[in-house]
C-alpha cells in the first residue's frame, strides 16, 4: 500500500517538502474492524491547521504520520458483521490507497442516491457544514442579503443554493470572472463579486455596498482577509456571521489586508466597535459538535441533489502522489468546486 505522510511542518505557507509518499505493508483488520481499498480522499482547507503543532479544536498530525482525511472506500475483508466484502462507505481512512477502521466508524453509501465521491463534498461533511452553519447559526429570514465567501468552493456553493431556496438574496464573493460567472448562472446566486478586480477592502466594500443596498444580513464565513473586512461596515444591525473557516490566514498571515492603510493596531479595535455598535452575532462552529443533526441534513439535501434542484462541482486530481499539489492548489484557491483525489476507479 501508499500513504502520504508529514515529513516536516511547514513555516508559512507549506511546500510539497513537507509531505513524503512511502511505502508500506497492508494492514490486517481485527474482528469488529473492515479493511478498505480507498476510491476517493477528499482535500480540504482544515488539513492546513492539522499541520501546524498548535493548539486546537483537534490534534495536530505527527511528524510522520498520514495525513489526515475523508474518504469513499471500497471494503475488501470485513469481520464485522456489518459490512460485506464490496460494500461502497465512507470514513476518516486519511491521504493512504488502504486502511483499516472499526466498522462503528464508517457508514455504508448507497451508488444510487448520488455518486459515491458526493459523500466527501455536497452530500458530506463539507455540505452538512453549509447547512448547519446557515440554518443553525444565520438563523435566516425571508427578504434577507446573504453574503458568501469562497462563493464556488464546496461548502459556500450550497450555501448559497440554500439561501436562494430560503427566499434570501444571495451575493458572493470568488476568485476570478469564470467562477462569478459560474455562480450567478449555474448556482442561481443573483450576484457574485471577483475579489481579484479589487485592490484592497474599500473597493471591495463599495462593490458589497452596490451589490447590497439594502446591507448585509448574514456573512458566512470561509476567508477572512479582505472579504471580512469589506463586509463588515455593511453589516445591518442584529446581523449573523457564522464564522466557518478563515483561509486567507491559515499560512500565518496577520491583520486584514496589507492595502487597507490599517495596522494591526486599529484593525481589531474597529471589527470589535463593529459587533458592538451593531449588535451582530459572530458564532464560530465546528461541525463535528452537530452531527446528531446530520441524518436531517441528508433527509433534505439528498432529494434536492438526486433530482438536479443542488448543482455541484468537483476538480479532481489522479493519484495518491498528486495529493500535496492538489492540496496546496486548494490553499491557494485553483481549485473549483470540491477538491478531490480519485485513486482508483
Amino acid at each position: 500500500m501508499q500513504r502520504v505522510v508529514l515529513a516536516s511542518r511547514p513555516q508559512g505557507e507549506p511546500s510539497v517538502d513537507n509531505f513524503r509518499l512511502e511505502q508500506a505493508e497492508m494492514p490486517q483488520p481485527e474482528d469488529g474492524q473492515v479493511l478498505c481499498e480507498v476510491l476517493w480522499l477528499s482535500l480540504d482547507p482544515y488539513m492546513r491547521g492539522r499541520m501546524d503543532d498548535a493548539a486546537s479544536y483537534a490534534e495536530p498530525v505527527p511528524i510522520g504520520g498520514v495525513m489526515e482525511g475523508g474518504t469513499v472506500a471500497r471494503v475488501i475483508e470485513s469481520r464485522s458483521p456489518r459490512f460485506a466484502a464490496g460494500d461502497i462507505v465512507e470514513g476518516r481512512l486519511g491521504w493512504q490507497s488502504h486502511g483499516v477502521a472499526d466498522a462503528n466508524t464508517v457508514r455504508k453509501l448507497d451508488p444510487d442516491i448520488a455518486p459515491v465521491q458526493t459523500a466527501l463534498g455536497v452530500l458530506g461533511m463539507p455540505g452538512f457544514t453549509a447547512w448547519i452553519g446557515l440554518i443553525e447559526h444565520g438563523r435566516p429570514t425571508t427578504g434577507e442579503c446573504l453574503v458568501v465567501s469562497a462563493a464556488t468552493g464546496a461548502v459556500g456553493s450550497l450555501v448559497g443554493q440554500l439561501g436562494k431556496r430560503l427566499g434570501l438574496r444571495v451575493v458572493g464573493v470568488a476568485g476570478g470572472a469564470e467562477k462569478c460567472a459560474y455562480a450567478t448562472d449555474t448556482l442561481g446566486f443573483d450576484a457574485c463579486l471577483d475579489h481579484r478586480a479589487h485592490p484592497d477592502a474599500r473597493s471591495l466594500g463599495k462593490a458589497i455596498k452596490a451589490a447590497c443596498p439594502e446591507g448585509v444580513d448574514i456573512y458566512y464565513e470561509n476567508v477572512g482577509g479582505k472579504t471580512l473586512h469589506a463586509v463588515i461596515p455593511n453589516m445591518n444591525v442584529a446581523g449573523r456571521i457564522p464564522v466557518c473557516g478563515m483561509i486567507s490566514w491559515y499560512n500565518g498571515a496577520t491583520g486584514f489586508d496589507a492595502t487597507d492603510d490599517l495596522s494591526s493596531a486599529l484593525a481589531v479595535p474597529r471589527l470589535w466597535r463593529s459587533i458592538l455598535v451593531n449588535r451582530l452575532s459572530v458564532r464560530g462552529f465546528i461541525i463535528t459538535d452537530h452531527y446528531a443533526r446530520f441524518g436531517e441534513f441528508l433527509r433534505d439535501v439528498g432529494p434536492a441533489v438526486k433530482n438536479g434542484e443542488i448543482n455541484y462541482r468537483e476538480s479532481i486530481a489522479d493519484g495518491l502522489e498528486n495529493a500535496p499539489d492538489a492540496f496546496l492548489e486548494l490553499l491557494r484557491g485553483g481549485n473549483f468546486g470540491k477538491q478531490l483525489v480519485r485513486l482508483t476507479n
